[in-house]
């Protein structure tokens, strides 16, 4: 902490802005990156930020996203990254460090040790890019006794009372985002920078504040550098790093960071903090304000409990009504660019979910939807399970084939009353976008839809449903090329145009308040089976069973039967080729608790907090993380989970066909099968409702595909 604050005082004293820059540990390899390290201090920079590589960096552009893939493909972790600062400083490095990155990583390794081992490696300070507020004033404090930085970013969509907060969280200096979006460089900077750097030295106290996002050339660094005190410059060093010749990376670095900040390298000495320091930039001026640096960040500056208590208060004041924690799941673990975003989300959600003439117009639409939906019994499947009556929920006759309409036009609706003229959305299995591509034409909204390769390919009819209905869809190439890859890029893509677009996300799960306003619309699931249950039975039903992948038909089905003891619940995940196997996406079955896609959950990771690959012959159940609130359950035992394999939902598949004349979704399969095995356990009077979460014509090419593998082990063979 302390050399941070040294390095803008003296360049403070200099009038001159510092150098703020940025490299993927283990880019492009990770016996490059101390050399590299001591090339950008030799070139002139005063502090050095170092990527500790992730999964999945919804917060930055490609650039950072593919060195980040190259690097945990070198087989990066974060010791090893701890081991390239502490190489780096043997051998001379004198410039602060600032490890940044994303949250899972850092939880996974521990935060206390975390802490010790950085300290011990020659680390300054932290950047956490998804880290709420809430959070970072505990990880500050545990900073703070370790003499180690904890620094807040703050984005042009701050709100002035979030950046009054934000502004305390410093210790050392702020990370300004310059600009809506993600990393990236730029031709150009946003032409509303002075008036957002403006408005942080009003609340910073005279912290220093740095600019980054879109700084590529000396001109950029000029123009920034006349308002503010440092400049961050990190995506353009990783293009240069890429078109270095081999041999050359440390030079062609070092050769960059002089251009940028127009000073000469002294290829002499590039071990002390003097080296590279010339004459300052003309053209750049002192922070307004007549009080110094040294006058308000000083050793005996320290944050007190009182304080800390203040700030959790004013950061619970922000929040509406709505909890944003399932005991210890939930929150908002997203970049500060969205937080304010969310927040309007809340309150206009607030508004809707208790206002009459919403639900008025909402039910308006239940002959467009198909609703109420229809429950009935599977007398042949009953049967053949010989144990508890088996009923289906039939989600599958909703318009579109899911239940994922039930979602999609509540949170259209929700949009419009938002101002919102464009919608985006992610999609697996395609349902969800055939859905959300369905609302939009409807009432004549923009469309995009993220998708990932694998599952445009496996789910190829769903692309056409979607591009039927005017929806622009948008493959994504990147990781896994599945669910969670689309997810990343629409928050992505969310970023950028905040004002205008609302991201209709599919499942249950993201940053509060989606998995709330994701259950509000499902529930009508669980509503009407409890209602048409009483009808025909008399009684509540004895189990409810749905497939599980991020959660959303099983947390509507659920939800309404939570406080009924009675009701068994039980969810059946993505079992693949077995939990025992690395080729699944059973979550909560065979996951631990971790930080995915704004939201603490269950997780499917490696021992350093990556996100693990997932597998499953479904592509809406391919997914690493679950809704928050399935968490909860299974951690309080309201629920029981289980894992159906791919094979056993063949089997459920093969067995809803030809027994009730109905072809399921792959997805729905699972479910089935876990209905079944749990039927057969219970009494003859006893009921079963397993919610058939949608049809499966758009599988059959999937089934058709698939079965010369799986058929073989359920005794199954359709060749002609």
């Amino acid at each position: 902490m302390d050399a941070i604050k040294q390095t803008f005082q003296r360049t403070k004293a200099q009038k001159r802005p510092a150098l703020v820059t940025y490299v993927t540990a283990g880019y492009p390899r990770p016996e490059d990156t101390p050399g590299i390290l001591l090339a950008m201090e030799k070139g002139g920079a005063d502090v050095i930020e170092l990527g500790a590589p992730f999964t999945d960096p919804i917060a930055d552009g490609p650039t950072i996203q593919t060195a980040n893939t190259i690097a945990l493909q070198n087989g990066v972790t974060m010791e090893m990254t701890l081991g390239m600062v502490k190489e780096a400083r043997s051998r001379g490095l004198k410039a602060p460090v600032m490890l940044m990155g994303y949250y899972n990583p850092l939880l996974s390794y521990g935060e206390e040790r975390l802490l010790e081992d950085c300290h011990a490696a020659g680390v300054n300070g932290f950047i956490v890019v998804d880290l709420p507020p809430e959070e970072a004033v505990s990880f500050r404090k545990l900073c703070n006794k370790g003499r180690l930085s904890y620094v807040p970013l703050i984005a042009p969509a701050t709100s002035d009372t979030r950046m009054k907060i934000l502004c305390q969280l410093a210790d050392s200096f702020i990370y300004v985002v310059s600009r809506q979006g993600v990393t990236g460089a730029l031709g150009s900077l946003n032409a509303n920078l002075p008036a957002l750097v403006e408005r942080v030295k009003k609340y910073s106290g005279n912290k220093p504040a740095a600019v980054g996002f879109g700084v590529s050339t000396n001109e950029h660094f000029k123009s920034v550098g006349s308002i503010s005190d440092g400049v961050v410059v990190g995506s353009q060093i990783i293009t240069v790093i890429h078109k270095a010749a081999p041999g050359e990376i440390d030079n062609e670095v070092e050769k960059y960071c002089a251009y940028l900040c127009g000073r000469d390298s002294n290829p002499e000495d590039g071990t002390t903090r003097e080296v590279g320091v010339v004459e300052a930039i003309g053209a750049a001026q002192e922070p307004a304000g007549t009080a110094t640096v040294e006058a308000t960040i000083t050793d005996d500056d320290r944050i007190t409990a009182e304080q800390d208590s203040d700030l959790v208060a004013q950061l619970a004041a922000l929040h509406g009504k709505i909890p944003e924690r399932f005991g210890e799941f939930g929150g908002q673990y997203v970049p500060e660019s969205l937080m304010d975003c969310l927040s309007q989300l809340e309150d206009g959600f607030n508004k809707i979910k208790d206002d009459p003439s919403f639900w008025e117009e909402y039910r308006g639409f239940y002959e467009y939807m198909g609703r109420p939906g229809h429950l009935h019994l599977a007398e042949r499947l009953t049967e053949h399970a010989g144990g508890a009556n088996i009923w289906l929920k039939r989600e599958d006759l909703n318009h579109t084939g899911s239940h994922k309409i039930n979602n999609a036009l509540g949170q259209l609706l929700l949009a419009r009353r938002l101002g919102k003229t464009k919608i985006i959305a992610e999609t697996g299995a395609g349902q969800h976008g055939v859905a959300t591509a369905t609302v939009c034409a409807k009432f004549g909204m923009e469309c995009t839809v993220y998708m990932g390769a694998e599952d445009v390919r496996r789910q190829a009819l769903n692309v056409f449903r979607m591009r039927l209905l005017g929806a622009k869809v948008v493959a994504v190439e990147a990781g896994s090329k599945t669910l969670r890859d689309a997810v990343n890029e629409a928050l992505r893509a969310w970023v950028v145009e905040l004002d205008t677009t609302h991201y209709i996300i599919g499942s249950a799960i993201g940053p509060h308040p989606f998995p709330t306003i994701v259950r509000t619309f499902q529930s009508v699931i669980g509503d009407e089976t409890k209602q048409q249950m009483l009808e025909k039975r008399g009684k509540l039903p004895d189990a409810v069973v749905a497939c599980v992948g991020g959660g959303s038909n099983a947390v509507g089905m659920f939800y309404p039967f939570a406080n009924d003891p009675s009701v068994k619940l039980l969810g059946v995940e993505a079992g693949g080729d077995g939990v025992d196997t690395a080729r699944h996406s059973a979550t909560l079955t065979g996951g631990t608790k971790g930080v995915l896609h704004g939201v603490r959950t269950y997780v499917l990771q490696d021992k350093h907090g990556q996100i693990s690959e997932t597998h499953s012959v479904s592509a809406g159940l391919d997914y690493p993380g679950v809704g928050p609130e399935l968490s909860s359950w299974k951690d309080n035992e309201r629920a029981k989970f289980v894992a159906a394999t791919d094979a056993e939902a063949f089997l459920g598949f093969k067995l809803m066909s030809q027994l009730e004349g109905i072809i399921p979704a792959l997805e729905s399969a699972h479910g089935i099968y876990g209905a079944i095995e749990l039927a057969k356990t219970m009494k003859k009077d006893e009921d079963v409702v397993i919610c058939l979460s949608g049809r499966g014509d758009k599988d059959v090419q999937s089934v058709a595909d698939e079965l010369p593998k799986l058929g073989p082990q359920i005794g199954w063979d359709l060749r002609f």
